[in-house]
C-alpha cells in the first residue's frame, strides 16, 4: 500500500533558539517539499577495469516556495525579522522535525527525527496573489531521534 505524501510531515521551529519551541507545519501553500540530498560521491577506476564508489556525506537542503506571509504566524514573524535585521550566521539557525505520521502512535506521539538547520531567504515580495517570502532550508546533519506529539507540537528525544 502506497503512503500518501500528507503522512510525511515537516515541522519547522519558528522560535530559532529564542525560548520555547514554536513548531509550524510546512505545506499550507506548497505543492511539493522534497529535501535534496546532494551526495558527495567519489568514483575511481583501477587498472582491472573495476570502479569503486565512495559516498562520504550528504549536503541536504529543501526549498519552500511559495511561502505566503500570514499575520500572527510565528514563522512569518521570524522570516520578516530576518529580512528587517539582515540577520546572518547563527541568527538563522533553528531545527526541523520530520514526522512519520504512518508510524505506530501512542497518544498522538509519532516517530520523528529532529535536525538542526539554517534558513536562507531567497527573495521577498511576490505578485498579486500575496506577500511571499520563499526560503531554503539547509540541514546540518546533526540529528536526534524521538517522537513528535502533533496535538501539542512538541518533540521528545529518545532516551
Amino acid at each position: 500500500m502506497k503512503i500518501e505524501r500528507k503522512y510525511m510531515a515537516h515541522y519547522l521551529n519558528a522560535a530559532f533558539g529564542s525560548g520555547t519551541d514554536s513548531y509550524v507545519r510546512l505545506g499550507q501553500d506548497l505543492e511539493e517539499y522534497a529535501p535534496e540530498l546532494s551526495a558527495n560521491v567519489e568514483k575511481k577506476n583501477n587498472i582491472l577495469g573495476q570502479t569503486s564508489v565512495v559516498i562520504d556525506s550528504y549536503q541536504k537542503q529543501g526549498e519552500v516556495a511559495p511561502y505566503y506571509a500570514e499575520k500572527d504566524d510565528p514563522l512569518f514573524e521570524r522570516l520578516q525579522a530576518i529580512l528587517d535585521g539582515d540577520l546572518t550566521l547563527d541568527e538563522l539557525k533553528t531545527d526541523i522535525v520530520e514526522v512519520k505520521l504512518w508510524g505506530d502512535t501512542a497518544a498522538n506521539a509519532y516517530p520523528a527525527i529532529r535536525e538542526e538547520c539554517y534558513i536562507e531567504i531567497v527573495s521577498y515580495g511576490g505578485d498579486t496573489t500575496g506577500y511571499q517570502i520563499p526560503f531554503n532550508i539547509h540541514y546540518t546533519g546533526v540529528k536526534t531521534a524521538g517522537t513528535f506529539d502533533v496535538k501539542t507540537k512538541t518533540f521528545t528525544a529518545a532516551s
